[in-house]
Parts: C-alpha cells; sequence; structure tokens
C-alpha cells in the first residue's frame, strides 16, 4: 500500500513539473509572439517615420543655377535623420538657425557635395569623415561652437573658401591645413587667435584673410611669404608693432588696423604701391596728425578712415619730419648744456 502511495506521488509530481514546463514554455512563445509582433509594429512604424522624414526633407531640397540644394532656415534639426543618406545627391547643405548640434559620421556619403554651409548653429565639433569630401569647395562654420579642427580637414583638397568666425573658442589649426592648395578665402575671426597660425601662413593660394576680433599682439616676420595675399583684416586685436616685412606684400591692396595698440606706421609702408585701402583709425598713434585741406563736414577721427591711404603717408612723412627736428634739436643743445646734464 504504501509503494503505491508513492508510486502515485511521484505520477503527481512529474505530471506537475511538466505541466509547469508546458506551462512556461507556451509563456515564452507568447512573449516571443509579442515581441515580435511588437518589432514588427516598431519597424513599420520607423519605416513610416523615415518615409515621413523623408519627404520631409525632400520639400527642402530646390534646384538652383542647376545645383540641387538642401536648404533648411529657422527649423529645429538638432540632428540629421539617417533617411537623409538617400539624398546623397544633394551637391549644397545650406542649414542655417536649426539649433543643430553634431554633423552625422555619414557626411562621408555626400560625394557630390560642393558646398557646406552650416552658419549660425550650434555644432561642437567637426567629424573625421569631413576628409573625405574631395570636391567640397566651401566649408561654412562660422557663428559656432567649434573648439578645434581636425586634420583630416586638410583631405578637402578641394576647398577654396573656409568661414569659421566667431567659434570663441577657437584658438588654433592643425599644421596640416597648409595642404590646402586652392584655398584662397579664409575668416577667423572673432575667435582667440593669439598669433597667425604658421599652417595659414604657409597657404599658397591665400588672397583674402579676416583675423579681426582675436587677440593678436604681434605678426610673423615673415608675413611677406604670404605672396597672393590681397586683403588682410586685422581689426579689434592687440598689435602694438607691425613687422617692416609687411611692406613686401606684393599684392596687398586692402589692410584694415582699426582698434589696435600700434604706435607707430613703418616707413617702409610709404613704398607700398599696389595698397589701395588701409585704416589706423583708433589707434595710440605717438603723432596726432590730421590731414590738411580736407573737407569742412569730415570729422578729424573719419579722416583716417575715409582717407587712409592719404593719412598713412602723411603720417609717415611728418614722422619722419619731427624725428629729423628732434635730431636736429638734440645737435643743437650748446657743449656747456650737455657738460652741466652729464656733470648733474
Amino acid at each position: 500500500m504504501t509503494g503505491m502511495m508513492v508510486c502515485f506521488g511521484t505520477v503527481n509530481s512529474i505530471k506537475s513539473l511538466w505541466e509547469t514546463r508546458i506551462k512556461k514554455s507556451k509563456d515564452d512563445l507568447k512573449r516571443e509572439k509579442e515581441q515580435r509582433e511588437r518589432a514588427a509594429v516598431g519597424r513599420l512604424a520607423g519605416a513610416w517615420e523615415n518615409r515621413i522624414t523623408l519627404a520631409k526633407l525632400k520639400e527642402k531640397v530646390v534646384m538652383e543655377d542647376g545645383r540641387v540644394i538642401l536648404r533648411i532656415e529657422n527649423e529645429e534639426w538638432k540632428t540629421l535623420p539617417p533617411a537623409l543618406v538617400q539624398l546623397t545627391h544633394i551637391q549644397e547643405w545650406h542649414l542655417h538657425r536649426t539649433a543643430l548640434q553634431n554633423i552625422p559620421g555619414f557626411i562621408s556619403s555626400f560625394q557630390s557635395l560642393i558646398v557646406l554651409d552650416l552658419s549660425r548653429n550650434s555644432v561642437t565639433r567637426l567629424p573625421k569623415e569631413i576628409g573625405k569630401l574631395t570636391r567640397l569647395r566651401e566649408l561654412l562654420m562660422s557663428y559656432n561652437r567649434l573648439s578645434w579642427v581636425p586634420e583630416e580637414l586638410c583631405s578637402c583638397e578641394s576647398l577654396e573658401k573656409l568661414e569659421l568666425a566667431m567659434n570663441s573658442d577657437l584658438d588654433e589649426l592643425p599644421e596640416q591645413l597648409s595642404n590646402l592648395k586652392k584655398l584662397y578665402h579664409l575668416d577667423l575671426s572673432m575667435n582667440q587667435f593669439s598669433t597667425i597660425p604658421e599652417c595659414v601662413v604657409n597657404l599658397p593660394a591665400l588672397e583674402w584673410l579676416d583675423m579681426g576680433g582675436n587677440k593678436l599682439e604681434s605678426l610673423p616676420d615673415d608675413i611677406h611669404r604670404m605672396e597672393k595675399l590681397h586683403t588682410l583684416w586685422l581689426q579689434r586685436n592687440e598689435l602694438e608693432y607691425l613687422p617692416d616685412n609687411v611692406s613686401r606684400m606684393p599684392n596687398l591692396d586692402t589692410l584694415v588696423l582699426s582698434k589696435n595698440k600700434l604706435k607707430d606706421i613703418p616707413p617702409l609702408m610709404e613704398d607700398m604701391t599696389n595698397l589701395r585701402f588701409v585704416n589706423f583709425r583708433d589707434n595710440p598713434l605717438v603723432y596726432d596728425v590730421t590731414l590738411p585741406d580736407i573737407k569742412e563736414d569730415v570729422d578729424e577721427e573719419d579722416d583716417r578712415e575715409m582717407f587712409g591711404l592719404e593719412f598713412m603717408r602723411y603720417y609717415i612723412h611728418e614722422a619722419r619730419k619731427r624725428d629729423s627736428q628732434t635730431y636736429t634739436s638734440v645737435l643743437n643743445v650748446p657743449l656747456a648744456a650737455v657738460l652741466e646734464i652729464t656733470a648733474s
């Protein structure tokens, strides 16, 4: 009797264990089915979302002057959706005031890109993948939050125009950027540069440079190596003097030096025959010089701006004359006075 009870109990235990396993298996299958259904719904929803996003992006694509352009302004796009990769035929991006925070790595897929204009956003870094854009001619990143520039940018061999103005933490550039053989326009204004980077001086095709609103205290002595430079903006810096070699810049025709700490103008600048416009306004120059024969309605403070070239030449002339008078005055001091001063 006892054996039958044990056997019966064992059968019940096995039955219970079997039923538990079957139930667990059914529950697992049910959960897997629900997960697959949710995933399918998610994929479907994602697909629809991508379609909606892609449709929205396509609305922003226009054709101008034979180029395919993505133009978005004053709309919030903090990130760019992966769906954008389906529009790699786009040749120009113009995204302004979109609060964009980063440039996705898939930017490298846009091999037809000629212009990348992301001015006035919140971009904090340029991805290394940007170096894959070998056809890129213009990179406009002014008014963002960049603090550094990747050396990979030097691989953008077609780059002609680079604007990095008002990225307040930017204070240096990688030396490899001197490999940008076609770069002729560079805007580094309103940043934290304390000197003109060596790579900038070495750019072989540079014609236009703006470094106004930085912290420049001096200019490189070999600045004349920038042989093709015709326009140089250096306003609102801390410059106290100009190297003589600035007069050896053969193509320089525009030089803006307002609001610095210059105390003198190099006499050699008088021989800069190609110079057409120069501005020395708001500098503590040693000599107080006002151009003669200027119109009566022209303010004395304006003469250095409106007649900058004439002012420069007149100042050099006056400085040379006054220095000569001072030298002559010293020579004319009586010997007795000199001996008296020496004795005292």
